[in-house]
């Protein structure tokens, strides 16, 4: 019929058509790019109040601010100790910053250790950038353990790190062989074992988790395999100090036993009634952890 041939033949018809078309290509495109967006703002870390400084506590302070990888500036306050010495860089975990572990510093400064405080990207008074992650807590680790490293005063350098930064720690040394201590402070074992079993995935249904888990990978561009502590432990040539609560609801403590069954020598402590962040309750045994750094970092 002609109608029916110029209904065929309309441009208007074919325009629709042609939409029709690309509207699933299109739709699917924009989730590629929409997921891994939305993913960063619901994985943003939050912006924590910095309690004290430590010149709050009555100790020296330098303030530092170092180049990430990707040059943004990163925030540290060094305290130094007179004369040559150890040094040990202090890594807060996700959504921490220096401030909330001061409380170690006291410690350190008098047992004779320069110390760095460090807020990774994102954290504390470091820049903002469009992500965290496990690996950029190792990067921003290894450019203050790089700037210790240049410093004439310091004779060898240790880490302590605490949750997302003990793994960071883990990390670090198991690629490079100039950290002489690690302590790992409430280090998870796996991140992927630990982001399923937490908000915001956990209330997520399966599927829609894995997929979640897998786009993060590819965002982040590490395998969680890869980049897992419990994967990395056997490869750190310094010796590791691990510490864990044993009343951790955020990570468990059976972390911790993982980790040390893939250690070369185990060395684990188990605080009672101590969570997550519980550093009043670590304080208790900061003399095993000064006794650790003291061996191991020897000028």
């Amino acid at each position: 019929m002609p109608g029916t041939r110029e209904a065929e033949g309309c441009p208007l018809v074919t325009i629709h058509a042609v939409r029709r078309k690309l509207l699933l290509p299109l739709l699917a495109v924009g989730a590629v790019y929409a997921f891994p967006a939305a993913l960063k703002v619901a994985f943003r870390p939050p912006r924590r109040e910095i309690p004290q400084t430590p010149k709050d506590l009555g100790l020296p302070e330098e303030e530092v601010w170092l180049t990430a990888t990707n040059g943004k500036r990163l925030h540290a306050w060094f305290i130094p100790v007179t004369g040559p010495a150890p040094a040990v860089v202090v890594l807060h975990g996700w959504g921490g910053n220096a401030g909330l572990m001061l409380p170690l510093a006291p410690h350190l400064h008098r047992a004779g250790f320069h110390a760095l405080f460090l807020d990774a990207r994102n954290h504390g008074m470091s820049d903002r950038d469009d992500h965290s992650s496990l690996p950029r807590f190792a990067e921003d680790l290894d450019t203050a353990i790089d700037w210790l490293r240049g410093r004439d005063d310091v004779t060898s350098v240790g880490v302590v790190g605490h949750s997302v930064g003990a793994g960071a720690a883990i990390l670090a040394a198991s690629r490079r062989t100039d950290i002489g201590a690690v302590v790992s402070l409430s280090a998870f074992a796996h991140p992927e074992e630990m982001m399923d079993t937490s908000p915001p995935l956990n209330v997520l249904p399966t599927p829609l988790r894995r997929v979640t888990l897998r786009t993060l990978e590819r965002m982040i561009g590490y395998d969680y395999d890869e980049i897992a502590p419990r994967n990395r432990i056997g490869d750190v040539v310094a010796p590791v100090l691990l510490i864990h609560g044993d009343a951790d609801r955020i990570v468990p403590v059976e972390n911790a036993y993982d980790l040390a069954d893939h250690m070369a020598e185990r060395r684990l402590i188990v605080v009672p009634g101590a969570g997550h962040s519980d550093l009043a309750s670590f304080e208790a045994y900061l003399g095993d952890v000064i006794g650790f750094l003291a061996e191991h970092l020897k000028a």
